[in-house]
């Protein structure tokens, strides 16, 4: 690996591309550091330390620690990834922009289009409903609280939103990989520290040598087959083979040859995981706003919500919110498999094509073939997906360590984006061995 990455710094093109990605990235940490003018930082550090309690550690990760300072990018790129699914799942609901993504680039670009006018939209309504649902309670300083105040903030928060979707995909154009992953990659990364230094006072401070020596190696062993088992995951893939038929054009004897279909088991990667944590914090995020009874049912449910309750030992009741929180992370996979994966479409390419799968009959025999295969690796990689997710949520519970940021889907995050990123430099290497060969 670090031959490959030598090999990709003597590149010119590759050179210039990391440079420039690099720069982006040196912005993006600038942006995180720039508070919002009228923000009151105490009021800020309790009201966030309420969040931290109720297991949302992983929305401060996703803008690197900008949503705890409020800051330029305090809310990172969560607005256009949003509408990226909202827009995914409307090529489904709407034929007109089913029929514009089958247009080509021309079509595409139109849908990227709307994206963009989308999250400026979700970045005005989340900038918006913050500075009016929390200005008046102590999160602008007094003299701020007029209406050019709730307009700066709603502005700094707007277009710090749109100005890290306009980095991303520069990134993507100018530099290496998917600009908008790498964006999310680095947030990440630079909670990383701090994740390491609240794992060191709750295991190792204040402990003999050999104790924090042992509780050292536990963690390390821990987190690092943790790591291993997100790359197997993610890598994991079923190889369905295909046989096209034989076939004469002109005087030409063409096909025969044999491929695969690659499906991978964990198909729909983390957005199972980011909606099933959507659904399960909306609830405790907005009863900050309010004063709560946790005594009564409404309060005990969203105290069974709140992902920093699970696994506590003086409160084992409340751990009923992982099972729903379980079978949503099931359910989504389903369903996001299902609009992104059509077997019946696949098997009648196939069939077009004059492919088959050796002793399947074309047709519907495949789809049906394709869609329980599907079904059980889907239903594989989602137990993967829970396995890695309630590993720091048992941490967190258990031993009381606190809400890792850099938990289980952060590290699912970490592992595409750097895999997709080494790809994306390997392509551009073999383009310009070929290039190299044909010039020769």
């Amino acid at each position: 690996m670090l031959k490959a990455i030598q090999k990709a710094f003597k590149v010119k093109e590759i050179r210039e591309r990391l440079l420039y990605t690099f720069l982006m990235l040196i912005v993006i940490r600038i942006g995180s550091c720039l508070p919002i003018p009228g923000v009151d930082p105490s009021y800020l550090k309790t009201f966030f330390d309420s969040l931290q309690n109720s297991g949302m550690g992983f929305v401060n990760a996703v803008t690197g620690g900008s949503f705890s300072s409020m800051s330029l990018f305090a809310l990172s790129i969560t607005p256009y990834i949003t509408s990226s699914i909202i827009m995914q799942l409307m090529t489904i609901a709407v034929p007109k922009l089913e029929e514009m993504q089958r247009e080509g680039e021309d079509g595409r670009k139109k849908i990227a289009e709307y994206t963009r006018y989308l999250t400026v939209g979700l970045a005005l309504f989340e900038s918006s409903a913050m500075a009016v649902g929390l200005g008046n309670q102590g999160f602008l300083y007094a003299e701020h609280r007029n209406f050019w105040g709730y307009l700066t903030v709603v502005a700094a928060m707007t277009a710090g939103s749109a100005l890290l979707m306009w980095i991303g995909e520069r990134i993507t154009e100018k530099g290496i990989g998917n600009g908008i992953s790498i964006v999310l990659l680095v947030n990440i990364v630079s909670s990383l520290p701090q994740d390491v230094m609240m794992l060191y006072e709750r295991f190792m401070a204040g402990k003999s040598v050999a104790v924090a020596t042992v509780a050292a190696i536990i963690v390390l062993a821990v987190v690092l087959a943790t790591v291993v088992f997100v790359l197997l995951l993610n890598g994991a893939e079923r190889r369905i083979p295909v046989q096209y038929s034989k076939k004469m054009q002109g005087r030409r004897m063409i096909g025969g040859q044999s491929t695969y279909i690659p499906l991978k088991v964990n198909t729909a990667n983390v957005i199972p995981v980011i909606f099933a944590q959507s659904i399960i914090s909306m609830p405790v995020m907005v009863s900050q706003f309010f004063q709560v009874d946790y005594s009564t049912i409404g309060g005990k449910i969203l105290l069974a919500l709140s992902t920093s309750n699970w696994f506590k030992p003086e409160a084992p009741g409340y751990s009923a919110g992982l099972i729903l929180y379980i079978l949503l992370i099931v359910l989504f996979a389903y369903f996001y498999t299902s609009i992104t994966f059509n077997p019946l479409e696949v098997a009648n390419n196939m069939k077009k094509s004059g492919g088959f799968i050796p002793g399947i009959r074309p047709g519907k025999p495949t789809s049906d073939y394709l869609n329980d295969i599907l079904n059980y690796i889907v239903f594989i990689g989602a137990v993967g997906l829970v396995i890695v997710c309630i590993i720091p949520i048992i941490a967190s519970g258990l031993f009381s360590v606190g809400s890792l940021s850099f938990g289980g889907t952060s590290l699912i995050i970490i592992a595409g984006v750097i895999l997709e990123t080494i790809k994306a430099v390997e392509s551009m290497m073999l383009v310009r061995n070929y290039k190299g060969f044909l010039n020769d």
